[in-house]
């Protein structure tokens, strides 16, 4: 249907369309004059002729599966579903719907009879959808081995290809560091890389040994073996990261220097290393672990040795709640700790905490490069892991990238250090002799 005879039919009837249904409800959520566009399945629209962002409901089914789970699990159900859509800038539509709910939560009962009314006369009331086949309920005791396999496998084995999309060449999948508004994303990844390189004293001295624990793509571990000549031990218990990782340490001649195991940190004894690093690891650790993940940790490390775990944190701590989209979708069994938190038990541990940064900023700016990655190659992502799963991905990073912004959500880099017998930590006195 052609876009006037949209609003003709809307001017007609407005109270027989869903937009004219729709629009009391959405002057009281969102205001007068709301940001973003919304587009119904029967042609009609709401909000401003000319926004270019929008909210596309393409079946009443987006609202059953809102009504019966509300927030933000159901509309991560209809968005992954196909029933609703978002176009334009996601960002820009996630701040509003953000903004909707809190309102809608201050407006209390009266918005949700509206809204069930609404979807009454729409014939979208009935029993609850299936949610989609991406959906994953974890069974099992919460973070045992085998269950935290099934939580890796599930987010990190989707395919290496898909996530070279948005990636990028590093593929490095957590937060980078912009030294600069010019910085590309691989340089900015390099510059992450390096920090964390000069915290652990890499460049002190030729074949120290690095174990990187949830080593990924093996990033991490071939920087460190490139330009700071470690021996390096990366762990993963992604199978799919693991042949990937071999992969590039072979094409970069490094196999005799650079060893990617599929082994649980759990796992880990009778070994001795120089550093150690955990970028982007922790927060599958769960809270009722810390104090094991760090015991082994410390475990390993000579005196001198140090630790530099890079992690998302939140005030107070967070578990990603069952009923939650990112725990659902995402990350199942998920937990971010307070960085307090953190820094008293790696004390327990025995480390001596010698540094704390945050770099709440440039995980924003990280995944925003991330989502523009995927959405320039929107096709080939959907051919290669299935729309469902690609949209998984936008709404997560984008809602990510939000919660960095705002401060929900924070990421820090703790340095520890093993003291020796004597107390002397062997640390630089100042950072800028860190290297």
């Amino acid at each position: 249907m052609a876009t006037d005879e949209r609003e003709r039919t809307s001017e007609q009837a407005p109270g027989q369309t869903v937009a004219g249904l729709f629009e009391p409800l959405l002057r009281t959520v969102l205001g007068d004059a709301p940001p973003v566009r919304f587009e119904f399945w029967d042609g009609t629209s709401a909000g401003p002729r000319d926004g270019r962002d929008l909210v596309r409901v393409r079946s009443p089914h987006a609202l059953r599966r809102m009504i019966w789970s509300p927030g933000e699990l159901g509309l991560g159900r209809a968005y992954v579903a196909g029933d609703l859509d978002v176009e334009g800038d996601i960002f820009t539509v996630l701040r509003t719907l953000q903004g909707a709910a809190s309102n809608d939560a201050q407006l209390g009962i009266g918005a949700a009879v509206s809204a069930l009314g609404v979807a009454r006369r729409l014939g979208a009331l009935g029993l609850p959808l299936p949610p989609p086949p991406e959906e994953v309920r974890q069974h099992g005791r919460r973070h045992s081995k085998r269950r935290d396999a099934g939580a890796i496998s599930h987010h990190y084995d989707v395919g290496n290809d898909f996530y070279r999309l948005f990636l990028g060449p590093s593929l490095t999948y957590s937060c980078a560091r912009f030294t600069d508004e010019r910085a590309s994303l691989e340089d900015a990844q390099a510059a992450k890389h390096e920090l964390i390189s000069r915290k652990l004293g890499l460049g002190e001295r030729q074949g120290m040994r690095l174990l990187d624990i949830g080593c990924g793509w093996g990033s991490m571990a071939l920087h460190a073996a490139t330009r700071h000549g470690a021996e390096v031990v990366g762990v993963t218990i992604s199978a799919e990261q693991a042949a990937a990782a071999r992969e590039r340490v072979a094409a970069a001649g490094l196999s005799d220097r650079v060893e990617i195991r599929v082994q649980d940190y759990r796992d880990l004894s009778g070994e001795s290393f120089d550093a150690v690093s955990s970028i982007g690891m922790f927060e599958h650790v769960g809270t009722a672990k810390t104090a094991e993940y760090f015991s082994v940790v410390r475990s390993l490390l000579r005196p001198h040795g140090r630790l530099l775990n890079h992690a998302i944190s939140s005030v107070g701590g967070s578990v990603m709640g069952r009923k939650s989209f990112i725990a659902r979708y995402v990350f199942p069994d998920g937990e971010l700790l307070d960085v307090g938190e953190v820094v008293l038990a790696m004390e327990r541990a025995g480390f001596e905490v010698r540094d704390v940064e945050s770099l709440r900023e440039h995980y924003a700016r990280t995944l925003r490069c991330w989502v523009a990655n995927l959405e320039a190659n929107w096709d080939e992502a959907v051919a290669l892991v299935g729309p469902a799963r690609a949209r998984i991905w936008r709404l997560y990073m984008a809602a990510s990238a939000l919660g960095f912004e705002d401060g929900g959500i924070a990421v820090h880099q703790v340095l520890g250090v093993v003291p020796d017998p004597a107390g002397d930590s062997a640390m630089p006195a100042t950072r800028r002799d860190w290297g």
